[in-house]
């Protein structure tokens, strides 16, 4: 049965509706629950991979020469622009969750500079492409961003709640280890094991 509000959504609105609001019957219990239960995770699972596998799948097919005449690191940032505006457009994903999957692309981005820079050439993109700076490709952020997108995805689709979360201010200051760990490793020695404890 198809509600009033169900009947004024698109399709992958009322199909994410249908998969965060979806209990199972009560009548199901032992194995058969267990398979059903199994079935939407894995369906949930996949929904929360949209983004990062039409993009991954993109970088893996999008041919190293380009394509009609546009070089292939910005073929893949359009493809990842084009793909990030059709689900904010069937509103798989909110324009809040827009901002947060922008500045994961934003940290990656920075990232990726850092990582590809003179002083420590961890990788590099040597294609040409009208969309780099410093080096680095727009389009690598979104290999960040995907990441983003999965996880925030991930939390709506399953209804994640955390419970007993630590204090603010030492989530913060593990986060920040981390983070610099990424950029001291190179300098002062690797201690995420340490960070990790």
């Amino acid at each position: 049965m198809t509600t009033a509000v169900e009947g004024q959504m698109n399709f992958p609105e009322s199909f994410d509706r249908r998969l965060i609001d979806n209990a199972p019957a009560p009548a199901l219990y032992g194995i058969r629950r267990f398979i059903v239960e199994f079935l939407f995770f894995g369906i949930k699972e996949a929904r929360a991979c949209l983004f990062a596998g039409l993009f991954f799948v993109s970088i893996f097919f999008v041919p190293r020469d380009g394509l009609l005449g546009l070089p292939r690191y910005d073929l893949l940032l359009v493809i990842a622009l084009v793909i990030q505006l059709a689900m904010v457009w069937t509103k798989l994903e909110t324009v809040d969750e827009l901002k947060a999957i922008c500045l994961f692309h934003l940290v990656g981005f920075v990232l990726e500079v850092f990582k590809t820079s003179g002083s420590i050439q961890s990788w590099s993109y040597p294609d040409f492409a009208y969309t780099k700076l410093f080096g680095v490709p727009l389009f690598s952020g979104f290999m960040y961003a995907a990441v983003g997108s999965y996880i925030i995805q991930a939390w709506r689709l399953f209804d994640i709640r955390i419970r007993h979360h630590p204090p603010y201010w030492m989530a913060t200051g593990v986060a920040l280890a981390i983070d610099l760990n990424f950029f001291t490793h190179h300098y002062i020695g690797d201690y995420r094991w340490y960070v990790a404890a």
